[in-house]
């Protein structure tokens, strides 16, 4: 089973209550399970929690949000990083060019999921492909989140007018799903 970080969670809901305000929080808990409401309520930062969970959550927020704001789960993303990913990780995003950060050898995405893994395919000057390999259960609210995450991730890197564009996708059809990060220096 595909794990991930509470963190995750907790940065989501935290994104809605930011954007959208506490009620909003409070319709997408209602949409949920009595017992998954329970344990969400439980779950912290650091807490290894499944997947599985993280994409009800996700679901049921996006049913609340999408009408308000169809790019709400990008924002969300890089709402994530921004926040609770740059306290818990700071030391990993901050780098000093994005290149940098894109090839170390922590990888940020395997602090957040243990499912898959992330590998640069392509690297140049103001430009990288990451390709998304082995990974359990892809989702298109999770495609989405990782377009936000990692523009956020490679701006607090260095790179300036950051744009992430998702080229291909398996829950398109694509064998796997691609990312092409491209920024100024």
């Amino acid at each position: 089973m595909a794990m991930a970080k509470g963190s995750a969670l907790r940065a989501t809901l935290d994104y809605i209550a930011s954007a959208s305000g506490q009620p909003t929080v409070e319709e997408v808990m209602g949409r949920l399970p009595a017992d998954l409401r329970a344990a969400v309520g439980l779950v912290s930062p650091t807490d290894e929690i499944p997947f599985r969970m993280l994409l009800d959550v996700w679901h049921a927020a996006h049913e609340v949000m999408e009408p308000l704001d169809s790019a709400w789960m990008e924002k969300a993303g890089a709402h994530s990083i921004e926040s609770l990913g740059s306290q818990l990780y700071g030391g990993i995003i901050r780098k000093g060019t994005p290149i940098e950060f894109l090839t170390q050898p922590i990888k940020l995405f395997r602090l957040y999921y243990h499912s898959g893994d992330m590998h640069i395919v392509e690297k140049e000057s103001g430009r990288a492909v990451l390709r998304m390999v082995d990974f359990d259960e892809p989702d298109r609210l999770f495609c989405m989140r990782q377009t936000g995450g990692l523009r956020a991730a490679v701006e607090l890197a260095g790179g300036k007018s950051t744009v992430v564009r998702h080229v291909r996708c398996a829950n398109q059809g694509d064998a796997f799903c691609e990312w092409e990060v491209t920024w100024q220096p």
